[in-house]
């Protein structure tokens, strides 16, 4: 998806089966965040599931707002004038 075509709707969401743990499962995020985890999951060496699985486990509220605070800390990690 390319964010920057006048097209494409980045806020619309999009509903993933995804399979945690061994266990399907959907997810439900804006269509801009569903690149970006598969790109992450293919630079950690990792199938979509292994990293949602790895997201879901670290956890303490709802998955698809922790996989949304996972890209965004993943993002600004590799910002080069990255502030924490």
């Amino acid at each position: 998806m390319d964010l920057l075509d006048p097209k494409t709707v980045p806020e619309r969401v999009v509903k993933r089966s995804v399979r945690v743990a061994g266990h399907r499962t959907s997810v439900t995020l804006e269509a801009a965040f569903w690149p970006v985890l598969i790109g992450l999951a293919e630079a950690r060496g990792q199938s979509l599931d292994a990293l949602v699985t790895e997201v879901d486990a670290a956890r303490r509220g709802n998955l698809s707002s922790a996989l949304r605070v996972f890209v965004l800390r993943a993002l600004r990690d590799a910002a080069p004038d990255a502030h924490h």
